[in-house]
């Protein structure tokens, strides 16, 4: 029989290591990482793919000790802020965002949740943060410094053709374009070029806007860094070459597409730099000390196979600065 005493001192204990036993129990909570871009993932997958394999480098395994749900806009910028409202509703710990769009529809469904901008154009100038070193809200990450490669752009399309006048492709409803324009229209009064904007906000304006240009009969293009515009780099490329309109881009994958040239930063590194930015807040830094990134690669691609098509002649010297060149 137990006596009091001991029948007390059992209690005690019991009492004691219940909260710790039911503690030890409870499973532990996986981060939850939202991923919002515009344009189909499957239209440029390695960017996602780059992302996943920054999280693995930093010791994410997927589905395991994180999770990142990816919401896709399929090329509507409309359905953004509806798809950032549902990440907000899942708690995720983390939203990344790819493009101003995306980084724009974040923004305004939530003040709190900590925003990684993946890729942005000109975070300071869109109103996103207060400055490059000290952010300040819950938005940091890496800007992709497109407005200040684009003055490189045009010097470079300078040295491949005679260039008077240029038409600069721009989408008025993406903010990251407004930027962009506007150090154009600088360098080209530097470089003594005429500057003639024309709109496309969405693809039905292609056909449109190259029919203006063909009217304008203009020396050069360049496109500037957009969602909808890389979404249809291909149509691009076409309707340069049946215009015989020398463009240069700012990505890559505009020249992969077969366009003629791109200078840009190299968003595979980027996107694999943003992973560090979710790792640090994860573990307890808040976005408004996290200065913002700005990219150290950069790289220029050429294909050559369209400048044939073009009958154009790569000076060596440009040719001996690419990166890759697609034969």
């Amino acid at each position: 029989m137990i006596d009091r005493r001991t029948f007390m001192a059992m209690s005690a204990i019991a009492i004691l290591t219940a909260p710790l036993a039911a503690e030890a129990q409870q499973p532990v909570r996986v981060p939850r990482i939202g991923f919002l871009w515009p344009s189909p993932p499957s239209e440029r997958q390695y960017l996602l793919d780059a992302f996943r394999q920054g999280l693995r480098e930093l010791g994410y395994i997927e589905n395991q000790n994180i999770v990142v749900e990816v919401r896709s806009a399929e090329g509507k910028y409309d359905r953004l802020p509806a798809l950032a409202t549902e990440l907000v509703h899942l708690k995720v710990d983390v939203i990344v965002t790819t493009a101003s769009p995306a980084t724009k529809a974040a923004q305004q469904a939530t003040k709190t949740i900590p925003i990684v901008m993946a890729v942005v154009v000109d975070p300071v100038a869109t109103g996103f943060i207060a400055s490059l070193a000290r952010p300040g809200g819950n938005i940091t990450g890496v800007s992709i410094m497109a407005s200040d490669l684009v003055g490189k752009q045009l010097d470079l399309l300078k040295q491949v053709v005679p260039i008077f006048q240029v038409v600069v492709l721009w989408n008025p409803a993406n903010p990251g374009n407004a930027p962009q324009l506007r150090e154009a229209e600088v360098a080209a009064r530097k470089l003594g070029v005429r500057l003639k904007p024309l709109e496309a906000r969405n693809p039905d304006d292609l056909d449109n806007a190259f029919a203006a240009m063909t009217k304008e009969r203009p020396s050069g293009l360049i496109v500037l860094v957009d969602t909808m515009l890389v979404g249809h780099r291909a149509r691009l490329a076409d309707l340069a070459a049946k215009s015989r309109i020398p463009a240069i881009y700012g990505l890559r994958d505009h020249v992969e597409a077969g366009g003629l040239m791109a200078y840009s930063a190299n968003l595979t590194e980027m996107y694999r730099r943003a992973a560090t930015y979710v790792d640090r807040i994860l573990k307890g830094s808040k976005p408004a000390d996290l200065p913002v990134e700005q990219p150290t690669k950069f790289e220029l691609v050429i294909n050559l196979k369209t400048a044939k098509a073009l009958g154009l002649t790569i000076p060596q010297s440009i040719l001996t600065r690419a990166d890759e060149i697609i034969q």
